[in-house]
């Protein structure tokens, strides 16, 4: 709620007036009557009655309500653009997913139509268009983090430790806070490295459980007998939007555990001195 109220915040109703074809066309026939009579009456007119246009109408809820509409339609047409556009940037695997379920989605639609003898989906299927592109952006989320996973080398950290826990028997008083310092921020990395592994593995299975769910919706209404539509409400949407909204709280809550691996690593290894990724495999593997 509060990212519809900030987003309908930013709309400028005055501008969004001042820009509708009809008003930009009633001035254009002011000013073309004013250049053809040769007299600044009907510019007087004109600027008046935009005045009055101008303070009226991004007054009147029923116009806030149509642009508000409007600028909702617009920002879901550029989602969809900019989504279609990450789905081609995906493996061939995660892809593949995908595209998958966009065409489970439409045969949900087809068979719903076909059983139930309806002309036209009611909200409550509607509602997998947006499931489908949770999935996507969840899925986006899920595979960069992976990546990054995969660009952290767990054994490195590990004979890092090891190796430091060693040099510390012998280490003099002056290099020991030194070592002890390193060790604390190799343990952090560890820590945190573990925690983003974790939720990984529960975001796959919740990835999981949002595709098998789009699968068994399809198998009850293929299934369904009611030829009015009753069976429709049979269905239930609640777990699977349940599992994409415990999907998104997995994300958020382990969102400041990968900046601060991203943090320890960029403390632990300044830029100017970070080993390649060559030398330390060689080092440590």
């Amino acid at each position: 709620m509060s990212g519809l109220t900030s987003a309908t915040s930013r709309i400028n109703y005055v501008k969004e007036a001042a820009g509708e074809p009809y008003n930009i066309w009633t001035m254009v026939l002011f000013l073309s009557a004013a250049a053809y009579t040769q007299d600044w009456m009907p510019l007087v007119a004109g600027a008046a009655l935009e005045a009055t246009y101008l303070t009226v109408v991004p007054a009147m809820n029923a116009y806030r309500r149509l642009v508000e509409r409007r600028a909702a339609r617009q920002r879901q047409m550029l989602r969809r653009r900019q989504r279609e556009e990450l789905i081609r940037t995906f493996e061939p695997r995660d892809r593949e997913m995908v595209e998958y379920l966009r065409f489970q989605k439409s045969k949900i639609y087809e068979n719903y139509l076909k059983f139930t003898k309806l002309e036209k989906l009611p909200e409550s299927i509607q509602c997998l268009d947006t499931m489908w592109e949770q999935f996507v952006d969840l899925l986006d989320v899920y595979r960069r983090r992976k990546t990054h996973l995969r660009s952290v080398n767990r054994n490195a950290i590990q004979n890092q430790i090891i190796q430091i826990e060693r040099q510390m028997t012998t280490a003099d008083v002056a290099t020991r806070p030194l070592l002890e310092h390193n060790l604390d921020v190799l343990r952090r990395r560890l820590k945190t490295f573990d925690e983003i592994e974790r939720s990984v593995r529960r975001v796959e299975a919740q990835l999981q459980a949002i595709e098998n769910r789009f699968s068994l919706i399809n198998d009850h209404i293929v299934t369904m007998t009611a030829l009015d539509g009753a069976g429709a409400t049979d269905l239930d949407f609640d777990e699977l939007l349940a599992n994409i909204e415990i999907t998104k709280q997995i994300l958020e809550e382990s969102a400041p555990a990968l900046s601060g691996l991203n943090l320890i690593e960029s403390a632990n290894y300044p830029e100017s001195f970070q080993p390649s990724p060559r030398g330390r495999r060689e080092q440590y593997e």
